[in-house]
């Protein structure tokens, strides 16, 4: 079950900084700490936003896709200083290789669930709103092809539905039939997204989409809420980007493990990362609360 996301409510500018910065951050830090703080905050948000369903996106493909990533790493890299055992194609299978290996399926896997997290608060309208007065045909694009997959599987499982009242799914008869029946709904799924792209098309020309002085409504305002936002996520861009710099995030696999040591001073850091990780989660228990807190008044 879905949950009401505070944070979606936010202005569009403070949703796209924000997954911004957790996403360059995710993808430029290889700490197993603060990979682990990625990837446990963004699963978390993610089944906050889709409940169940993003269970089942995480154990029927995340995980395995981490072990593979993790599996394959070892058998091509052969860097690192701690010989364990030898492959059978006589490459040293080594220490450094395996976690590096498994830190690399942490950043991917964080970095995926991040995606599905901004797909689902970085709705086209947002993506249209922050970018379509800079890049007004490149915006359109993008916006499309966001909403368009959701869009496609729908309609392929209304048209597989259809075709199977009439005995035409492609799941049941032959071999054959089911080639059959499958290329028939692919057919009427590729008709259906020229005609609907066509018309899409028509309507933002008929509108003045892209000309010159072509004004705009808009729903957004940026309220005191949102300008607390950006503040705290300015905070934590300077404070985490200082950090960096100073290496407190360092991380070495290869040729041997090195890292930073340990400090007040580097877990303050990390401490700010994890926060700025879980930032919409601390917005939408604290808007959850006020809410119970509200209907118990009544």
């Amino acid at each position: 079950m879905k949950n009401r996301d505070a944070f979606s409510g936010c202005h569009p500018v403070v949703n796209f900084l924000y997954f911004a910065m957790v996403l360059v951050f995710a993808m430029c830090f290889l700490h197993p700490v603060c990979l682990g703080m990625s990837l446990v905050s963004a699963l978390a948000y993610s089944i906050y936003l889709k409940g169940g369903k993003a269970v089942r996106f995480a154990v029927l493909y995340m995980l395995p896709m981490m072990v593979l990533a993790a599996v394959l790493n070892p058998a091509f890299n052969h860097g690192g200083v701690t010989i364990l055992a030898y492959l059978p194609d006589g490459n040293p299978l080594t220490l450094e290789s395996i976690l590096y290996g498994l830190d690399s399926a942490v950043l991917l896997v964080g970095v995926i669930v991040w995606f599905t997290c901004f797909n689902e608060v970085m709705t086209s309208d947002k993506f249209v709103y922050l970018f379509g007065r800079i890049i007004p045909a490149l915006s359109l694009v993008i916006s499309m092809t966001l909403r368009f997959v959701p869009r496609f599987v729908e309609q392929t499982r209304t048209i597989s539905q259809s075709q199977k009242c009439i005995g035409r799914d492609a799941s049941t008869g032959s071999v054959w039939q089911r080639l059959r029946n499958g290329a028939t709904i692919l057919s009427i799924m590729v008709t259906w997204a020229l005609e609907n792209a066509i018309e899409s098309a028509d309507s933002m020309k008929s509108r003045g989409y892209g000309l010159p002085g072509r004004t705009a409504f808009s729903i957004y305002r940026i309220d005191e809420r949102d300008k607390h936002m950006l503040l705290w996520l300015g905070f934590c861009g300077v404070y985490i980007i200082s950090g960096w710099i100073t290496g407190a995030f360092y991380w070495r696999f290869i040729p041997s493990i090195k890292h930073v040591e340990i400090t007040p001073f580097t877990l303050s850091f990390m401490l700010v990362y994890l926060l700025l990780c879980l930032t919409p989660l601390i917005l939408n228990v604290k808007e959850d609360n006020t809410w119970k807190r509200l209907r118990s008044g009544i």
